[in-house]
């Protein structure tokens, strides 16, 4: 069986959702207020990810409510990074490096500190930065009635 938003909804991991101009722009915010907040001087490494992760989380939540979708569960960050390939085509790889960054995010906000190291933060906000681009451009090329002017 082959995978898609439609096979995920059917087996509840997504939900229909319709979205409006002012959802993306809200989420976009989001987004771009947090990949200006991860890069304040002073922040450790493990706010810098959480920080650039939840940019793209909400990146991700914009393009699958584009999409005419939502996550079943809001706290089921996993299923909607992997949403990632089914509207902007994220490839597999990056997809991977996303969710080896949630883990890491999860065990710093949860369990322990000092976990992530300069590097990674770098590596996250990076990505965050590219992922604002990208997902930009395919709002624009595939929804522009959801941009709002």
């Amino acid at each position: 069986m082959k995978v898609s938003l439609q096979e995920w909804a059917r087996s509840g991991r997504l939900i229909r959702h319709k979205t409006s101009p002012q959802e993306i722009s809200d989420l976009m915010g989001v987004a771009d207020r947090d990949i200006h907040n991860c890069q304040v001087a002073g922040l450790s490494p493990d706010w810098q990810l959480g920080i650039a992760y939840n940019a793209v989380l909400q990146m991700a939540t914009a393009a699958l409510a584009a999409r005419g979708y939502r996550a079943s569960r809001e706290s089921d960050h996993s299923w909607t990074l992997q949403t990632l390939t089914f509207t902007v085509g994220l490839d597999k790889e990056t997809i991977g490096q996303l969710d080896q960054f949630r883990k890491k995010r999860n065990i710093s906000d949860y369990e322990r500190a000092g976990i992530v190291s300069d590097q990674e933060a770098k590596e996250m906000i990076a990505l965050a930065r590219k992922m604002r681009r990208d997902v930009e451009k395919w709002l624009r090329a595939h929804y522009p009635e959801l941009i709002r002017k």
